[in-house]
């Protein structure tokens, strides 16, 4: 089993910036790749981005490109997601996920990622 534990969300203003963390725990040694999820008021969860955890490959939605960095510190375990420029539909509920599939083709989606944590909600004031 892997536990994660996300902080870091809270109130900002459009084009702000918010650095949320991802602490994992247990079988920390399964993980492959860490992936954050988000999902705003009345929407399905989307992803926003993905990192392999031994040779830190990067991934990210469209969405997320250009302003959003994630990062992971292996010693740590621990992943983070800077967000900047923050946009009023970049609200929700952000989680992070644990995959421990080799090469998952499908990681964009809910069903590639077997542990999740419990959200920490970030919301853009305008």
């Amino acid at each position: 089993q892997v536990q994660l534990v996300e902080s870091g969300g809270g109130l900002v203003q459009a084009g702000g910036s918010l650095r949320l963390s991802c602490v994992a725990s247990g079988r920390t040694d399964r993980i492959y790749a860490m992936g954050w999820f988000r999902q705003g008021p009345g929407k399905e969860r989307e992803f926003v981005a993905r990192i392999t955890w031994s040779a830190g490959t990067t991934y990210y939605a469209d969405s997320a490109k250009g302003r959003f960095t994630i990062s992971r510190d292996n010693a740590k375990n621990a992943v983070y997601l800077q967000m900047n420029s923050l946009k009023p539909e970049d609200p929700g509920i952000y989680y992070c996920a644990a995959d421990t599939r080799v090469n998952t083709i499908d990681f964009q989606t809910i069903i590639a990622y077997e542990y999740w944590g419990q959200g920490t909600q970030v919301t853009v004031s305008s």
